[in-house]
């Protein structure tokens, strides 16, 4: 059976974060939460708070966390905040604050 979490509207950019999350994905969740703890990325913290919650919501059902693999890590662009820069002459640059939604899909291991 496979159980989510999702996190949306996180304030830091789409491509940030996937470079964190593809660092986690081969792993099991349980190291994926040891090695994020000691990652020195913004990203990662967001990252831990949505894995750690699909463990939460597998548990709430029985199910152990050493019996779980990660199905599916998705990073997605969210909104992006329109902002503008000033320049000279009166003129504006602009530039946008982008966002980022995650969704953590676990499942139980298949054992033959």
């Amino acid at each position: 059976m496979d159980y989510q979490a999702t996190t949306k509207y996180i304030r830091t950019s789409t491509r940030k974060v996937r470079l964190v999350a593809d660092s986690v994905r081969k792993l099991s969740p349980v190291a994926a939460l040891a090695m994020l703890s000691h990652t020195p990325k913004v990203a990662a913290l967001p990252l831990i708070k949505t894995i750690a919650s699909a463990l939460a919501n597998a548990k709430q059902k029985g199910v152990s966390e050493e019996a779980l693999t990660f199905k599916t890590i998705e990073v997605m662009g969210g909104p992006a905040l329109k902002r503008f820069h000033a320049v000279s002459r009166g003129q504006a640059h602009a530039y946008k604050k982008r966002m980022t939604h995650i969704r953590v899909i676990v499942e139980e291991n298949k054992k033959s």
